[in-house]
């Protein structure tokens, strides 16, 4: 504290100093006089200065106008530069060009005075004009140059000085000259022809669609209206949804239709953004063309070709400078482009269109897809559709500020999983800590625990799903296949082994956590280990975490969360820390908020701007209202037992089980050990077999699991 009060204190003094000084030699200059007494010579003058300042202003003057005649005048004008450069806070890393402009300048100018006119009268007194200075240097250079020569070299010193002082750009000068003279010709910008012209896509795929599609309607009704059967939905493959009673899966009629504006933005709009962009970055020594225009629902793309030598960073860091001039809220900047030699600049729109999630589940590419795990996620900034498939992440990070639009895309990725899957194909785990987000999921057919709002009860979800996990790799090492997908085609085919009670078709179970950093308050360390545990193994076996927080600090979204879930969404944040925390890197915070993301696909380094589709609560409130119509949930009681863990249960797990010499001589004599065999052979629930191997890989009779893999055995079968 007292440092930086030291420095602000000892920068005031050097401020007041320097104008001080800066106004007292334009004092003593303006009002010079030959005849005024001074300290450097003897006199018999009047003992009364007519100089402002008095004798000092009179000494000082009379040395200025000796050494350097009347360029003394640019002097005080220089600290006055050099006090507004310090007031700015940019002196520091001006100070050098300040100071060699000036040793260029002061000298260049009183050479060129002398030589235009050597002399001049003030008061009936010869002085001369460049003083000392520009008389001796002239003779010097004249000896060598001629007076052409030293004409034409002072002239380029001369502008050299001020091109460093005035961080000029003569080049700019002539744009702006240009610009001056174009004015006069054209009030709206017009696009240049041929192959300088700028291309306008503003056609969105989606509206192309919908052309094409017009004549399909009638001869096809849409597959969201039938009535679900074992081939309409689509499934993995094997998995029987004629459980219990006909399901029927949800109509896109459930939503609601959002009437767009006519308010998009216009071709002349985009030609004047475009010259805007052009000239500002021009003003700053950036000199390139607009190849391409892009507009988009919330933001329009301006693909930017810089000329030869022109470094991307410089681009990049202006930025601002480009939002003060468009006049808006901010301006990314992605340099470069994916497959393509430009840097692309998205301004955003005046008027943006709202995202229907009705428009967006009615597409093509949604309704067609076969991966049973696929959702939507919104437009990117060329109006395309864009679709993720939780499947391929397998895991998902959700983070931004309150209020950009996390609960409204969770709420978007629900929805479209709901209007895809059958409840015997898709069972959700939702833990909402904040008591609000998710609660209008309750009751649901999808569920398989009631939504938990608690924190403690939240761990053991967490821990029965790490057990789950561990059940279903034992399933699927018994049929000796790799993930859930060829699980259930092998059950398609009745063998011995699969027809027999433990091996049923096995639903995908998504976990979502809506605000993670509730649970790691609690529990920050079983937490973490149990979320990491699920991102690295669960995906064969066919659960998926979708996380979400409002908080994206480090104690939250650790290293290891960050390495094991490589597929993030960031909305709108605060600093460009957070923006790093959650992406890696910067970008985050010049989002505009309302679902405006930026997205990390897995397996890739390149960030996509996406802008979220809407779905209100209305809307999520008559959806859930109709699969609740339909069937009630069917919740799994083995949860209900690990959420409800006791003293007694923890010391039983440490006793011998009485059955315990009977499931080593099971596993002696086949040679294999698993959980579902032992529940099999024994005929005692999950988490009793589960125990006694446990035990036997405590006392090093079995190896530890190693996913879909056996567990090894060391001890010879008999």
């Amino acid at each position: 504290m007292e440092t930086k009060l030291k420095s602000g204190v000892k920068k005031e003094i050097a401020i007041v100093v320097l104008a001080t000084v800066a106004v007292f030699l334009l004092l003593s200059l303006i009002s010079f006089h030959p005849n005024d007494p001074n300290i450097f010579s003897s006199y018999t003058k009047p003992a009364s200065p007519k100089n402002l300042v008095g004798i000092v202003g009179a000494s000082v003057s009379w040395f200025l106008m000796l050494s350097v005649g009347i360029v003394s005048y640019l002097i005080p004008f220089f600290l006055l530069l050099i006090t507004y450069k310090i007031v700015r806070g940019t002196f520091s890393e001006e100070a050098r060009t300040i100071i060699v402009s000036f040793l260029i300048l002061i000298p260049a100018i009183s050479g060129l005075i002398s030589i235009y006119r050597p002399q001049m009268q003030i008061y009936n007194q010869q002085i001369l004009t460049g003083g000392l200075l520009g008389k001796q240097l002239n003779g010097f250079l004249v000896h060598y140059f001629n007076n052409v020569g030293t004409l034409l070299l002072l002239l380029v010193l001369a502008l050299i000085g001020i091109l460093l002082v005035g961080n000029f750009s003569i080049l700019a000068m002539f744009n702006n000259l240009k610009k001056f003279l174009g004015n006069f010709k054209e009030k709206v910008p017009t696009l240049k022809p041929s192959d300088e012209a700028i291309t306008f896509k503003v056609t969105s795929p989606l509206e192309k669609q919908g052309k094409k599609k017009k004549h399909k309607s009638t001869a096809k009704p849409s597959r969201f209206r039938e009535e679900s059967k074992p081939g309409d939905t689509i499934v993995a493959s094997g998995v029987s949804d004629s459980k219990t009673s006909p399901f029927s899966l949800p109509s896109p009629d459930l939503l609601e239709d959002y009437p767009q504006d006519d308010k998009k933005i216009s071709r002349q709009e985009m030609a004047r953004n475009a010259k805007i962009l052009e000239e500002k970055l021009a003003d700053f020594g950036v000199y390139g063309k607009v190849t391409e225009v892009c507009p988009g629902p919330v933001v329009t793309m301006y693909e930017y070709r810089p000329a030869a030598g022109i470094k991307i960073s410089r681009v990049v860091g202006l930025a601002n400078d480009l939002a003060m001039a468009l006049r808006a809220m901010s301006v990314r900047v992605v340099a470069p482009l994916p497959e393509k030699a430009a840097i692309g600049i998205e301004i955003p729109n005046k008027n943006r269109e709202l995202v229907s999630l009705k428009e967006l589940i009615q597409a093509e590419e949604f309704s067609e897809t076969k991966d049973p795990l696929s959702f939507v996620l919104g437009k990117d900034v060329m109006g395309k559709i864009v679709l993720a498939n939780l499947a391929k992440m397998p895991h998902l990070l959700i983070a931004g500020a309150t209020g950009t639009g996390k609960s409204v895309c969770i709420n978007t990725i629900l929805a479209s999983l709901l209007f895809r899957c059958h409840p015997d194909n898709l069972k959700l785990l939702l833990i909402d800590p904040k008591r609000i987000e998710l609660n209008s999921y309750e009751g649901i057919p999808h569920l398989l625990h009631p939504v938990v709002t608690d924190v403690k009860m939240a761990t053991n979800v967490l821990r029965w799903a790490v057990a789950e996990m561990e059940r279903r790799y034992e399933l699927l090492a018994d049929l000796g296949v790799r993930n859930i997908d060829n699980y259930n085609k092998a059950l398609a085919t009745k063998t011995p082994e699969t027809s027999s009670l433990e091996h049923q078709p096995l639903p995908f179970i998504v976990i979502i956590i809506d605000e993670l950093s509730d649970l790691m308050m609690v529990a920050s360390k079983e937490v973490e280990e149990l979320i990491i545990r699920l991102a690295q193994m669960a995906r064969a076996a066919g659960i998926h975490l979708i996380l979400a927080t409002q908080r994206p600090s480090v104690d939250v979204i650790t290293g290891l969360i960050k390495a094991n879930i490589p597929s993030r969404i960031s909305f709108q944040v605060s600093s460009r820390t957070d923006s790093r925390t959650i992406l890696d890197t910067n970008g985050a915070e010049s989002l505009l908020g309302d679902g405006d993301m930026l997205f990390l696909p897995p397996g890739t380094a390149k960030l996509q701007r996406i802008h979220g589709a809407y779905i209100s609560d209305k809307e999520v409130h008559r959806l859930t209202e109709f699969l609740k119509a339909q069937r009630t949930p069917e919740y799994e009681k083995a949860i209900a037992e690990f959420s409800k863990p006791s003293q007694k249960e923890a010391h039983e797990q440490e006793e011998v089980d009485e059955k315990y010499e009977e499931a080593l001589e099971i596993v002696k004599q086949t040679g294999q050990a698993s959980i579902s065999m032992l529940q099999r052979k024994l005929r005692v629930g999950y988490n009793r077999a589960a125990r006694m191997i446990e035990m036997m890989e405590k006392e090093g009779i079995v190896g530890p699991s190693d996913g879909s893999k056996p567990r090894e055995v060391y001890l010879p079968p008999r």
